[in-house]
């Protein structure tokens, strides 16, 4: 079992590098998940009835790179989740190799940084899989459209996590400023800077 999951691993990392295959592109139909939070509930988009949208963002807690974005994801829940674009934060690190990344310290980091967005535990791996992430913090932005969830953007969140007050390019919230205002979006895909994820093996 664990050499086939290798195979796996090995064919998804080759696909990457030869294709920048991302799981999910622009266009993509998201299929539906359901991961349980840190106040113990199981959230799922299909949990957001009036949501227009969401910003699944891909994040731990023991990445340096992740922690710069802590405050910057509680921001954008306040600005868009109101405009119908929640932020779901999750997490899908084997917390057998980064014990950090486990639920109980989870939920720790959940209180002492004031999230307001649920922070989800990939457990089986299989929601960042399906979505193709490999980085910590990577990001998705999703939209509603006839009752579907379409992948409109994937990568960045923007392009300075030490020194945000010199960020030229908000990836994350220009594109969903673009869909608010029901214009195309400039760039539907960057490369994500980060930790990787640590994948079970």
């Amino acid at each position: 079992m664990k050499f086939i999951s290798f195979l796996s691993l090995t064919t998804l990392l080759l696909l990457q590098s030869i294709s920048g295959w991302c799981g999910y592109k622009p266009g993509d139909t998201v299929a539906d998940f359901s991961l349980l939070n840190v106040d113990g509930n199981r959230v799922s988009m299909q949990s957001y009835k009036q949501a227009k949208g969401f910003i699944v963002v891909f994040t731990c807690n023991h990445c340096p790179f992740a922690k710069l974005y802590q405050q910057r994801l509680n921001d954008m829940n306040t600005t868009y989740k109101a405009l119908g674009y929640p932020v779901l934060a999750i997490s899908s690190n084997d917390a057998e190799a980064v014990p950090e990344d486990n639920m109980t310290e989870m939920k720790k980091r959940a209180k002492e940084k004031h999230y307001n967005f649920p922070y989800l535990y990939d457990e089986s791996q299989s929601v960042a899989r399906a979505f193709g992430a490999v980085k910590t913090p990577q990001a998705f932005v999703i939209q509603k459209e006839n009752n579907k969830w379409i992948l409109k953007y994937y990568g960045a969140i923007d392009d300075n996590g030490a020194e945000p007050e010199k960020i030229k390019n908000k990836f994350v919230t220009d594109a969903i400023d673009a869909l608010l205002a029901n214009k195309s979006i400039a760039v539907t895909n960057t490369k994500s800077v980060g930790c990787a994820i640590k994948w079970k093996e």
